[in-house]
């Protein structure tokens, strides 16, 4: 019957197991928010003056003068232009989503170690562990 007792400090090893794993996880997800929050400014930057110089290049006279002149080069160009303004207005929305949703996870994410904090203050306090034994 001693082998509760192991079934309890293998039960207790595994569980701090499992939270140091996510709170691993957690810690390479916010390093990663980052470059994420990088990508969608810049998909919010990028893609507006993609759009602009494409409708530049469209709405411009020398464009009529190409199209008239180069038929398959014209047409070449108008489906690139088209399709430069298709993906910029998508990469607009998905930064913007990204965005806000970056900013979401930042807010949950500091309540999050804040709540931790204050759990392993209050284990510390409890246990009567000094604040440097923590870690």
């Amino acid at each position: 019957m001693g082998t509760s007792h192991e079934d309890k400090g293998d039960m207790i090893s595994s569980s701090t197991d499992i939270l140091n794993l996510v709170d691993g996880f957690i810690d390479q997800i916010s390093k990663i928010r980052t470059i994420l929050k990088g990508v969608s400014i810049s998909a919010l930057i990028l893609a507006p003056l993609a759009i602009a110089l494409s409708v530049f290049l469209l709405t411009h006279s020398s464009f009529f003068t190409i199209l008239e002149d180069e038929d398959e080069f014209g047409l070449v160009l108008i489906i690139l232009l088209g399709s430069v303004i298709a993906i910029s207005s998508v990469w607009i929305v998905v930064g913007f989503r990204q965005y806000r949703m970056i900013s979401t996870w930042n807010k949950r994410y500091s309540k999050y170690l804040a709540n931790k904090e204050e759990i392993h203050r209050n284990i510390a306090s409890d246990f009567g562990f000094t604040e440097n034994s923590e870690d």
